[in-house]
């Protein structure tokens, strides 16, 4: 994997959401995960599925660390370099 995108993390969040969800469209980069609709347990499940699907390990917190979409990109950018 040579970048982690929006668009990767899109199809994650609407996969663990059940559902397309319209409000992951158009620039959604520093909205608060709330406000898209995700709570923590959701944020949970795509970490989760970050982490199986990319094959990186994240730290327990990063679920309740990051807010938005543009640091959970930035958080998977910096440990997909460090691997």
């Amino acid at each position: 994997m040579n970048t982690f995108t929006l668009d990767d993390l899109v199809v994650i969040m609407r996969a663990g959401g059940g559902e397309d969800r319209e409000e992951l469209q158009g620039d959604i980069l520093d909205m608060p995960f709330g406000e898209l609709g995700y709570d923590s347990l959701a944020l949970l499940e795509i970490t989760t599925r970050i982490e199986n699907k990319y094959g990186i390990s994240m730290p327990e917190d990063v679920a309740t660390s990051v807010r938005t979409p543009r640091e959970a990109i930035d958080h998977v950018n910096a440990l997909v370099r460090a691997a």
